[in-house]
């Protein structure tokens, strides 16, 4: 099993700043891809970021490229989502996600393990 607990969500003002922390334990960290996807109600859940294993490789949804950014540390367990230039559209619950896997995957399908979510507001 890994647990993973998000932080780091809140209010902010459109053009503004935040990033979201998702801590893992239970299981070697260094073993799963990371995601980040984000759900607004009324809307299915979406993919905004992944990174594999390594770091080695990103991916981001085109409507957030160039202004997210999608980190880990290793050693502590973390993955990160550094989100800048925020819009009113990036309004949703942000969710971390893990897969025991070499790749990328960017659908919610087959990620093995969730967080409860972070609440990310962004008024106009």
């Amino acid at each position: 099993q890994v647990q993973l607990v998000e932080s780091g969500g809140g209010l902010v003002q459109a053009g503004g700043s935040l990033r979201l922390s998702c801590t893992a334990s239970g299981r070697t960290f260094s073993n799963y891809a990371m995601a980040w996807f984000r759900q607004a109600p009324g809307k299915e859940r979406e993919f905004v970021a992944a990174i594999s294993r390594t770091g080695g490789r990103t991916n981001y949804d085109d409507s957030v490229k160039g202004r997210f950014t999608i980190s880990r540390d290793d050693a502590k367990n973390t993955v990160y989502l550094q989100m800048s230039s925020l819009k009113p559209e990036d309004t949703a619950v942000y969710l971390c996600a893990a897969m025991y896997t070499l790749g990328i995957v960017t659908t919610p399908t087959g990620y093995d393990y969730w967080g409860q979510g972070t609440q990310v507001t962004v008024s106009s």
